[in-house]
């Protein structure tokens, strides 16, 4: 077993081999590669089968940016960074690496994944029992080692600069923009404000999804009572729900400032202080004029250049040696939710090819992550999402929707995402995989019709669309509460797990992107066998209230509800069609006509008919949805963001029959255990041979399910 390396003396050999060797003057605009720490060998000195011991490599890339070149014309607010004694406009961002101590024993991929918020994916949704590695950014066990099995190099890189670090979170770097003359730039700011306990002060920037993580944009001026020059006074409004109107919170009972345990106001230009207190359920919402945006926009660029840089570059122009080079190596690209949606946007605005004209990613793998992204924009709010209730105005989801070229004539536009890399031949081959969450809350049939939801959209060439049935956002993880309160939800989350699909799509993914071995087709629901419908056409079961698990009233009365989408008009600088520029109105304009959203059908058990059903669907315990409500005093009964439902069957028939529900019952199902075991084997043989399950996986499931049997819910 190799020794522990020592990261001094990995880098003093490395500088002094390439002391000797003049450095080739590299094209991409990674200027500088630093390796601050090496773990080798990574995981303890764990092996994993032929490909051996992996190490770690955590480190800062050092990258610049040609503000004249046509492909960085697109960045918002380059024109206005500040530039280096070479007229280009620097960035930096973490890098951490893991690779096979020999190359040679790699899968020639680089695995490229895109951070969410600052926290690392990608092997959480390979790998078995990541533990750790999801909850703090910690790289201490590699679970079941699926991927290190499998030979893949894995590069997570900061993107995002309004990451605060901490928490091992990865972050960039990037300049602030500043007008001609020098003096800061300012603009109108709205800022949705919820919090999870009772608080007095808030960061601008606190949200559903942003709290104490995300960096906030300051205000001109800490007094919130006399107007600005232009008369603009800030406001501060409070309502229960996204479509209840705002009641103004006035000025005198909130200030720019910290009040922490019910102390007197500190001035702040970054904090809020509200002595009644912000109160959990709530929607506040601040407008505010701000200052010192930053170039959030060449988070796109460390995207393009660092795989540049890694895939074609032995070393950086100052001659440190790129540690993952391999001349055949092939990139691919992955990332969940919001990363998800940023893979779409820098599709979308042509990053796929670096300045020597090359195709950055052979592949990309967007996962749970419909829409598009709020990053190329000035005083952006990146880590805001597209939720029913909270975060619902801010653009994540402007047209275009699908990867195909299609018209919408709410604009009048005719757009694809996948435009500009049609035209550069630079378009990636691209796996989209979602959840029935994502079709429920994330608008995801969008990205599947026309925007009247009235003809189904086929994938382009190069593109597979994969929608795994009956699945929440990210599997609940197991054994389940049994009695509420589910978190903020009514009912208990979906456990159906992703996991198992996930890798097999990943390895076809990887034959498809090295080995040009053609994936299995897409898997979705349609319009056209009556499988995407509207809500109100969806055949849900009669599930009694209070049945197994917390049904808090009949599910059935809610499936009427979707996450509505309209245009939004936020002024005549905001570029919809590239979701790009200045918002100069704040809230939004809600634009009259809606886009028609639909959902997938279900069967007789409320579970989906169409996508990639999983063994756990197929021979299931009991229901599973893509939709979860929020609890009492949680805006209630609006989607509770992100999660879906479990609703078990009853264990037996007196059971059932006791409650009139209406789906047969466990003992009905599954008679005996044998019936158990072979309905499981029956379903994973049938997955296996469509490759939307590995063998060996397939081998654990049957193996589990005669082992312990019916798995008894909750």
């Amino acid at each position: 077993m190799p020794r522990p390396v020592s990261s001094t003396l990995c880098l003093a050999i490395a500088s002094f081999v390439l002391f000797c060797t003049a450095p080739e003057t590299a094209d991409a605009r990674i200027t500088r590669l630093e390796i601050t720490r090496i773990e080798s060998p990574a995981f303890g000195g764990a092996s994993f089968d032929r490909v051996g011991h992996y190490e770690r490599l955590i480190g800062r890339a050092y990258g610049e940016v040609d503000p004249k070149h046509a492909l960085n014309a697109v960045i918002q607010d380059i024109e206005l960074a500040p530039r280096n004694a070479r007229g280009l406009v620097e960035y930096s961002t973490d890098v951490d690496i893991l690779k096979p101590i020999d190359p040679a024993r790699g899968n020639g991929v680089l695995f490229f994944n895109v951070v969410n918020r600052g926290n690392k994916g990608g092997l959480p949704s390979y790998n078995a029992r990541t533990g750790d590695l999801a909850a703090n950014n910690r790289l201490a066990s590699p679970g079941d080692g699926f991927m290190m099995r499998e030979g893949y190099t894995i590069v997570w890189f900061g993107w995002q600069a309004d990451v605060l670090p901490g928490n091992n979170r990865v972050t960039m770097q990037v300049p602030i923009a500043r007008n001609a003359d020098g003096t800061p730039i300012t603009g109108i700011v709205r800022s949705e404000i919820v919090v999870a306990t009772p608080t007095a002060t808030v960061n601008l920037s606190t949200g559903y999804f942003t709290q104490f993580t995300h960096a906030s944009y300051p205000t001109v001026s800490t007094d919130n009572r006399t107007p600005l020059a232009d008369g603009f006074v800030p406001t501060l409004t409070v309502r229960a729900r996204a479509g209840e109107a705002r009641q103004p919170i006035p000025n005198t009972e909130w200030s720019f400032a910290a009040c922490p345990d019910g102390g007197p106001p500190r001035p702040s230009e970054t904090q809020l202080c509200y002595a009644t207190q912000f109160q959990p359920g709530r929607l506040y919402e601040l407008v505010y004029r701000a200052k010192d945006p930053t170039v959030l926009g060449l988070g796109y660029a460390a995207m393009r250049d660092l795989a540049a840089f890694f895939k074609h570059e032995p070393r950086d122009s100052s001659g440190t040696a790129n540690p993952i080079y391999r001349p055949s190596a092939k990139a691919a690209i992955q990332g969940s939710s919001q990363s998800g949606r940023n893979i779409r946007t820098f599709l979308h605005l042509g990053f796929n090819q670096d300045e020597a004209g090359r195709i950055v990613y052979e592949g990309a793998l967007p996962h749970i992550g419909g829409g598009l992204a709020a990053l190329n924009i000035r005083f952006a709010h990146p880590g805001r999402a597209w939720g029913e209730q909270v975060d619902h105005l801010y653009p994540a989801y402007d047209f275009p929707f699908t990867y195909a070229r299609i018209s919408d004539p709410i604009t009048g536009r005719t757009q694809g995402i996948l435009d500009r890399c049609r035209t550069t031949n630079t378009c990636p081959r691209i796996f989209h995989v979602a959840t029935a969450l994502e079709m429920w809350e994330g608008r995801q049939s969008l990205g599947l019709t026309d925007p009247l939801g009235t003809t189904d959209v086929a994938d382009p060439e190069g593109v597979r669309t994969y929608i795994m049935a009956s699945t929440q956002h990210g599997s609940a993880p197991v054994p389940l509460a049994t009695q509420p309160p589910f978190g903020n939800c009514q009912q208990q989350p979906n456990p159906n797990p992703q996991l198992w699909t996930m890798r097999a799509l990943l390895v076809a993914f990887t034959r498809w992107v090295r080995d040009d071995v053609a994936p299995p087709t897409s898997a979705v629901p349609r319009i056209a066998d009556r499988t995407l419908v509207p809500p109100e056409d969806v055949r849900f079961p009669s599930i009694p209230a209070n049945t197994y698990g917390g049904v808090s009233r009949p599910a059935v009365k809610f499936l009427r509800l979707t996450n509505p989408l309209h245009v939004l008009d936020f002024g005549p600088q905001y570029r919809a069609q590239d979701s790009t520029g200045i918002i100069t109105v704040e809230p939004p304009r809600i634009g009259a006509r809606p886009y028609r959203l639909l959902v997938p059908q279900v069967d007789a058990d409320g579970n989906d008919v169409a996508g990639i059903r999983s063994v756990h669907l197929q021979v299931p315990i009991g229901t599973y949805t893509g939709w979860n409500l929020f609890r009492a005093g949680r805006f209630e009964d609006g989607f509770c963001s992100l999660q879906g439902s479990f609703i078990p069957f009853a264990r037996t028939h007196a059971e059932r029959s006791a409650t009139g529900d209406s789906r047969p019952a466990l003992d009905e199902r599954y008679p005996t255990h044998e019936a158990y075991v072979e309905a499981v084997h029956r379903a994973a043989s049938d997955l296996v041979k469509q490759r939307l399950l590995l063998a060996n996986d397939a081998a654990a499931l049957v193996a589990e399910a005669e082992k312990d049997g019916v798995r008894v819910a909750p």
